[in-house]
């Protein structure tokens, strides 16, 4: 685990104490009120020092708002709303979420007793967001943590023969979207609009490949990075979601999919930007890497989590009980 990059930054004096949750690791800072607040004061309190919030989260890379005046979905849109005022809606991702308000989601629907990789979310978009934030609406009863990691690390420690391919080649996501029936999400559920000529003005002004198939499903291919420059800290972060789309990430239930679909027919699959195949044991090792360097913190009902997209990579943790995490991008 890297140490920390520096300390935090003085905590304006009033209504709130910081320190960092996790002594053994670097993320995140935790911020907590020094006495019982009503929301508007939280509200105010976020507003006011919307500055020096953004100094910890480019400092630091994600921040745990703890036994703030939070409860349900109604304000988390308001606390995030004084925080970053233009959300974003989820166009083109590729998981499983409902709406809950206007920009407000539930967190990726996915099977309770898997784990998810660490990613940066929307990565594969000409536009990712740069902040997220994650509301703990219920904590599960056991596991359910969502793992963050500093991509910087990442960008350091994976081996070069691994890395350097990447850098040099890019990341080609290829993505199946069917017309309302068939494996994974519609072109209408990623696009979240029934209107074709909107769908492809998208796609054109985002530099993206499509074909619209006779079955009326859609294939787009689109060629980004594997790593960025922060627009920050002027340092290289490993930004991708190779190892997220690849099939292989699903294990025997992805080669499975691969076998009956064939594999130019997967919902989402991912290659070298120029078509070549990436091998399995180097997504393995990056997806490893990941979980190694993850810090881990246990969900509390209320809890408010905010991480630089850019710098810092997210998953989930399988659990069990009623799990219930919002999330919204900016």
């Amino acid at each position: 685990m890297s140490e920390r990059n520096a300390e935090l930054p003085a905590v304006p004096a009033g209504l709130v104490r910081g320190g960092f949750l996790l002594q053994d690791q670097p993320l995140p800072v935790l911020l907590e009120p020094v006495r019982a607040l009503a929301l508007g004061q939280a509200l105010e309190w976020a507003t006011s020092y919307r500055p020096w919030l953004e100094d910890v989260l480019h400092t630091h890379g994600a921040i745990l708002f703890r036994d703030f005046p939070f409860s349900g979905a109604a304000d988390f849109e308001a606390v995030v709303e004084a925080l970053e005022p233009r959300l974003l809606p989820y166009t083109e991702g590729q998981s499983q979420r409902a709406r809950v308000r206007s920009t407000i989601y539930t967190s990726t629907e996915y099977p309770a007793d898997q784990d998810i990789t660490l990613h940066n979310e929307l990565s594969y978009t000409a536009d990712p967001p740069r902040h997220l934030f994650f509301y703990c609406d219920i904590a599960p009863t056991s596991g359910g943590e969502t793992p963050i990691a500093d991509c910087r690390e990442i960008f350091r420690h994976l081996p070069a023969e691994i890395r350097d391919p990447f850098v040099q080649r890019q990341v080609r996501y290829v993505k199946n979207m069917h017309g309302g029936k068939g494996f994974g999400k519609s072109w209408q559920e990623h696009f979240e609009t029934d209107e074709s000529g909107r769908v492809e003005e998208y796609l054109r002004q985002a530099g993206v490949e499509y074909d619209w198939k006779a079955d009326g499903s859609l294939w787009t291919s689109q060629v980004r990075p594997a790593a960025v420059l922060h627009p920050h800290l002027g340092e290289t972060v490993w930004f991708n979601q190779a190892d997220l789309w690849h099939y292989s990430n699903l294990g025997a239930k992805g080669e499975a999919l691969r076998r009956m679909l064939g594999e130019e027919a997967l919902p989402t699959n991912a290659y070298y930007g120029d078509g070549g195949v990436i091998r399995h044991e180097d997504l393995d090792a990056i997806r490893q890497l990941f979980w190694q360097r993850a810090s881990v913190f246990s969900w509390q009902a209320g809890d408010l989590l905010m991480i630089d997209n850019w710098r810092v990579a997210h998953g989930r943790k399988a659990f069990s009980g009623g799990r219930r995490i919002l999330v919204a991008m900016a």
